[in-house]
């Protein structure tokens, strides 16, 4: 009886984490649409070229030695599949402990459901250096940053270990439930070394300083990708439970759906309400931007505050976000999407409030573990950026940005039969 209710138990949670998984899998489609739609149509091509790329490119780096770093082992060698001595020593355990407080599932699925994340924080650098970095250059990163670089900070954070051998962001308090900082902050952290080295884009600030909106070709597209990466954060949320197996699992993973999508809704409202204080207008581009930033503010927490904190804090996260766009662009950091506020600004929001729903975090645990993030994915990012410039290049030419890196880049249009 007791070996039948676990094999019930490891089917239900090993089949939840792979659903999770295709839905934060999805999300990609999401990033593919939003950033398609939030650029010029002479870069479609190349913005959609990247960002299936980036997917494959972190599916093969994580599999090669990202999972390895992060948790230990050697996943690429050995073929883990969650065989049957892994499946005996899980049942003992679960027996042992009352088939309470366990995560039994196969191991082939918690390396699906890991990788999706990697993938996830290397689209948010694809977005903020669109429209003038050479296709080439952002690859070679993203191996970089799949490979080493996220899986680093990860190993100090969701891997448990001490960051360098010096210190534990663990037992500081440091807590990140789904990965505000981990994922979000950390592409954002990326992106902005990025967009540093690159510069803006021509014609973006004029010679007296003077802000020129440079508005996406395809809306539509844009609102799409947002509706996407909404659906595909239940995903990304509610898997981070890890279980769903037992009464108190299931009604966590409720609990996730519940705040996630409140927050969403708050941000969405926030960032409209405040953008018609400032424009006069209602801008589908910051709702849109609101909306994802309730997202990241709750990844960080959302299993303990109620669906009315959950809501006030993606309200705040929308109005946040708005100001951060509006501050970005006074200081020239030209950030296409917004991806830098959405994910960098609003990711550290979300860990510094986590200390309010959740008391085993620690306020100083939080600062300690977003400045850890912060420095090493930044300091590193811009080492590889910096050798990507000094031997190929970062930029396309002035006359290829004029024309549009679809034809310099790819040798196509999207939109073949109309002109830009």
């Amino acid at each position: 009886m007791q070996s039948q209710i676990f094999e019930l138990q490891y089917a239900l949670d090993t089949f939840y984490f792979l659903v999770c998984g295709a839905l934060v899998m999805w999300m990609a489609a999401g990033f593919t649409m939003l950033e398609a739609g939030l650029v010029r149509s002479k870069n479609t091509v190349e913005i959609l070229t990247k960002n299936i790329t980036l997917f494959a490119t972190a599916c093969t780096m994580y599999m090669i030695c990202g999972y390895a770093i992060m948790y230990g082992g050697d996943w690429f060698l050995s073929g883990i599949a969650g065989g049957e001595t892994l499946v005996k020593d899980a049942l003992a355990t679960s027996v042992e402990n009352g088939f309470e407080g366990d995560s039994v599932y196969s191991a082939a699925s918690d390396f699906f459901f890991q990788v999706v994340f990697v993938a996830t924080c290397m689209s948010i650098v694809s977005g903020a250096v669109a429209e003038r970095m050479k296709l080439w250059a952002f690859l070679i990163f993203a191996v970089v940053m799949t490979g080493f670089i996220y899986p680093l900070e990860g190993s100090w954070t969701w891997g448990g270990n001490d960051v360098f051998g010096l210190f534990s962001l663990t037992a500081m308090g440091f807590s990140d439930f789904a990965g505000s900082g981990i994922v979000h902050m950390a592409g954002a952290a990326a992106a902005l070394s990025g967009v540093l080295f690159l510069g803006a884009r021509k014609g973006k600030y004029g010679p007296n300083g003077e802000i020129r909106a440079i508005p996406g070709a395809n809306l539509p597209l844009a609102a799409l990708g947002t509706l996407i990466l909404w659906m595909g954060w239940f995903g990304f949320n509610g898997g981070s439970v890890l279980k769903l197996g037992d009464i108190a699992s299931a009604n966590a993973v409720a609990m996730v759906f519940l705040n996630t999508n409140a927050a969403a809704a708050g941000g969405a409202i926030g960032a409209l309400l405040l953008a018609r204080l400032i424009f006069g207008k209602a801008d589908l581009t910051m709702l849109l931007n609101g909306a994802l930033a309730g997202l990241v503010a709750i990844t960080a927490e959302p299993s303990t505050p109620s669906a009315l904190q959950a809501t006030l804090f993606g309200l705040i996260a929308g109005a946040i976000v708005v100001l951060s766009i509006l501050a970005l662009d006074k200081i020239k950091i030209d950030d296409p999407v917004g991806a830098i506020s959405v994910h960098g600004i609003v990711g550290l929001f979300g860990l510094l409030i986590v200390p309010i729903t959740n008391p085993a975090a620690s306020l100083v645990g939080q600062v300690v573990g977003a400045a850890t993030i912060f420095v090493w994915v930044f300091v590193a990012s811009s080492i590889v950026w910096a050798i990507i410039r000094a031997t190929i290049g970062l930029r396309i030419s002035e006359e290829d940005e004029y024309e549009g890196a679809d034809i310099a880049e790819c040798g196509m249009e999207a939109y073949p039969e109309f002109t830009n």
